[in-house]
């Protein structure tokens, strides 16, 4: 089991440049988790697709579904208190900390692409 951050759930969702990178990560490891934000950061992901006229609406709606099916029973709610107290001593973003915070209740590795959250973390975070 791993936690994942948007941007690799995405890659592996969404066909593009790191697509081949986050297959092969789940081949290694498909049981992937995530704190409940997931879902809003990815629904941002999207409309920006949309907003680009990089998909159409149809395909985004398919992309949701087939997402939060797979993470159904794999979302975890977070306590504010520890995500805030990461941002504080990290000045990573309270978004980012969500992801952390996950991977440290439940004493598992982040996989993710955010060089920030790799360099302050590096003991949890691990790079796609």
């Amino acid at each position: 089991m791993i936690v994942v951050d948007t941007n690799v759930i995405a890659y592996l969702w969404i066909p593009g440049e790191f697509t081949s990178q986050a297959e092969k990560a789940f081949k290694k490891d498909p049981d992937w988790v995530a704190p409940l934000l997931w879902r809003s950061e990815f629904r941002n992901v999207l409309a920006i697709y949309l907003q680009r006229k990089l998909m159409t609406i149809e395909t985004a709606l398919a992309l949701v579904s087939e997402t939060e099916n797979y993470f159904r029973g794999k979302e975890y709610a977070v306590s504010s208190e520890q995500v805030l107290l990461l941002a504080q001593e990290s000045s990573c973003s309270a978004y980012d900390c969500e992801f952390v915070t996950l991977a440290k209740d439940l004493d598992l590795r982040l996989l993710t692409t955010d060089k920030k959250i790799l360099k302050t973390f590096p003991h949890i975070a691990t790079a796609l």
